[in-house]
């Protein structure tokens, strides 16, 4: 529920608004508050019950796709980190299988996950676009200004958490401008 430094009640209704501001009604936001799974940067969640966890989740909102983080999390954040594993776990077995496929069917749900880059690459904001169109990667997405304008309202809106370095990456961070992914 985002309660490092109890700010939990705080970062919800922070939540809710930048998603409101990128248009996501609040039916479809879902908010684990899960005594197991401590929002703090040093805590590595336990796999297995975050990937139930998620699962159900993809089960009960009839999910086809999942963007995550990568294994590096973007920012090495460990929780980041934990939902990349928990996704990657279930893998293994089928996460949403439609319900005229056969039993034991191949349909996957489709999982991208954002490519972390490193330092200098994170705070080149535009000027990443013509490195990212060079590498490899399965998808390509280059916000407009418009759309550049609103991810950074979006941000604004998690106000209890916009540190110097936070305010840095609403000036200069790429992840505003272009995001590189690739299929899990």
């Amino acid at each position: 529920s985002g309660n490092y430094y109890n700010q939990g009640e705080i970062r919800k209704k922070e939540l809710e608004q930048s998603c409101s501001v990128l248009g996501i009604p609040a039916s479809d936001v879902t908010v684990i508050d899960h005594r197991d799974l401590p929002d703090d940067p040093a805590v590595e969640w336990d796999t297995k019950l975050l990937a139930t966890l998620i699962l159900k989740h993809i089960e009960a909102k009839n999910i086809n796709l999942v963007v995550t983080f990568d294994a590096g999390g973007v920012s090495g954040h460990a929780n980041h980190i934990s939902l990349y594993t928990a996704v990657r776990y279930n893998l293994c077995k089928p996460l949403w299988v439609p319900p005229w496929a056969a039993a034991g069917s191949a349909w996957w749900c489709r999982v991208l996950v954002l490519e972390s880059v490193n330092l200098c690459r994170k705070y080149i904001s535009f000027l990443d676009v013509l490195i990212s169109c060079l590498l490899p990667r399965d998808a390509l997405f280059i916000l407009t200004e418009e759309e550049t304008e609103q991810a950074k309202r979006a941000m604004r809106c998690h106000g209890s958490q916009l540190l110097w370095f936070r305010r840095l990456y609403l000036l200069l961070s790429r992840y505003l401008v272009v995001n590189s992914l690739r299929l899990l």
